[in-house]
């Protein structure tokens, strides 16, 4: 991963800017969690089911509003996430709350360098893989990390989605489903607060859904399902059109929006 450096350390640098910003965002609504709202979507309550009493290792987690709300349901939780002031914020939440989980800051790739436990349950979801450049390493590191017949869940911004630059106006289909060369961008705001001054400097890596399939079972996880959906949970791409159930949709419906996977360890 040393080739890959500059691109996480300038990751990392955004995302630890991010932390404040989001913080203080209505889509995050801290103050809403603080108070009990659960930050967790349809998708992922209903393929996680009931967790109390299980084991889980939530990868990526950013400062760990999901994490703390699967903590909430009765989960062991463990969060992992790049930014340091993420981690530092998951862990205040945690003490503020009264709540039970576990934070460690690492690159994801390094977790089982942090972790030597196994899980129930590992989980992620929304914009995260596009931040890895390597999925096999991913996909071993989560197998490695299931106690047998574990389960792994992930729901995500479907591939179809990244395909275009969202700093052109109109979005413009400028990227490939399967590309192999990273992506650069720079812009100001961010997707939880576009009015915001931070600079966002980003490299990221397009997966197509193939690809995500082949790794997770060529890990040794088998595939349960493989779903996609028109509809996502976040008002976070350009012209979106709100439904009465509180999610959104593009005005055509030309392509999902959002994919899921579970699969189990054997």
């Amino acid at each position: 991963m040393e080739k890959y450096k500059k691109y996480f350390d300038t990751n990392k640098e955004t995302w630890n800017k991010r932390v404040a910003v989001h913080a203080k965002s209505s889509m995050y609504d801290l103050e809403a969690f603080k108070n009990g709202k659960s930050s967790l979507m349809s998708y992922e309550l209903e393929a996680l089911g009931n967790v109390s009493g299980k084991t889980l290792l939530h990868l990526q987690c950013h400062f760990g509003q999901d994490t703390l709300s699967l903590a909430r349901m009765g989960a062991d939780c463990t969060g992992v996430d790049l930014s340091e002031e993420g981690i530092v914020l998951a862990k205040k939440l945690t003490k503020e709350l009264g709540l039970d989980a576990k934070f460690i800051c690492c690159n994801v790739y390094d977790v089982n360098e942090h972790i030597q436990e196994k899980f129930d349950i590992v989980f992620t979801s929304y914009g995260v893989i596009g931040w890895l450049p390597d999925l096999k390493l991913w996909a071993k590191i989560i197998a490695s990390r299931l106690k047998s017949a574990g389960m792994f869940f992930m729901v995500e911004f479907h591939p179809i989605v990244w395909m275009f630059d969202y700093l052109e106006q109109p979005p413009k289909l400028v990227y490939g489903y399967n590309q192999k060369e990273v992506i650069y961008e720079e812009y100001s705001g961010t997707y939880a607060d576009a009015e915001s001054t931070m600079v966002s400097k980003e490299y990221g890596w397009n997966h197509g859904l193939g690809e995500v399939v082949t790794a997770l079972s060529n890990a040794g996880l088998r595939i349960d399902f493989v779903q996609e959906f028109d509809e996502v949970p976040y008002n976070v791409l350009p012209n979106l059109q709100k439904l009465d159930n509180g999610m959104f949709v593009t005005k055509d419906k030309l392509y999902p929006l959002i994919f899921t996977i579970k699969a189990t360890k054997p």
